[in-house]
């Protein structure tokens, strides 16, 4: 089976400077790889690279099955379809329910049948234990909630790759803990997931491959 991501001396640019430089990375289906690295040192931008927000300045560069030196303006909402995003700042819509959250996104991706939607948000929550929570709005959920809905948005269209951008930095150690324990389950089930993070007590207690951001490159 083709890696879901494959670089070869690949090069980021960001604001026209270098980020990273010389990545060699393959990451097959259903790994689970932490990104770690100092503030600054590059793990969100190699990320956001993973989904064409920050451009491949040379070498080369697939991830599921997509060129990025030469994918084209009209594929990259495709690409994106394909991975799901969790972001430490949650960027949930504050003015609706996890719910319409919910709603929203699949609607946004083509989704039309509703009792479709409606089947596929049920499990996404039950997933991710929030069923019951689900006409709350976001400022009636804690971190915690907020960030499990925010999985389960990630997971709403079955994507084949996960990233998570700091997950657990808004989020106290027990809660912290329980997200990045159901990631690993989400990667056990064929899910592959990417995590950056710098919290190391983290990558510690539930262990897998784990890469470094240090000096410009990745290894």
């Amino acid at each position: 089976m083709p890696n879901v991501i494959d670089y070869r001396d690949v090069t980021i640019h960001r604001n026209s400077l270098i980020t990273l430089k010389h990545i060699d990375l393959k990451v097959g289906q259903g790994e689970f790889v932490y990104i770690i690295g100092k503030v600054g040192s590059g793990k969100s931008s190699l990320l956001k690279s993973f989904y064409a927000d920050v451009p491949v300045a040379s070498g080369s560069a697939r991830v599921l099955d997509y060129d990025l030196s030469s994918i084209r303006s009209r594929d990259i909402p495709y690409l994106r379809r394909q991975i799901g995003i969790v972001f430490q700042d949650f960027r949930l819509l504050t003015d609706r329910s996890a719910e319409d959250n919910l709603r929203f996104v699949l609607r946004a991706t083509g989704w039309t049948d509703r009792a479709e939607i409606d089947e596929r948000i049920s499990d996404v929550l039950k997933s991710v234990g929030m069923e019951n929570k689900k006409y709350k709005k976001p400022h009636e959920l804690s971190g915690g909630e907020q960030q499990r809905i925010v999985i389960a948005r990630a997971l709403l269209n079955k994507p084949p790759l996960i990233l998570a951008d700091e997950p657990t930095g808004n989020l106290d150690p027990s809660t912290g803990e329980s997200i990045v324990s159901y990631l690993h389950t989400v990667a056990r089930e064929g899910t592959t997931v990417i995590m950056a993070t710098h919290n190391m007590s983290l990558v510690e207690q539930f262990p897998a491959r784990t890469l470094i951001c240090s000096q410009r490159t990745l290894r």
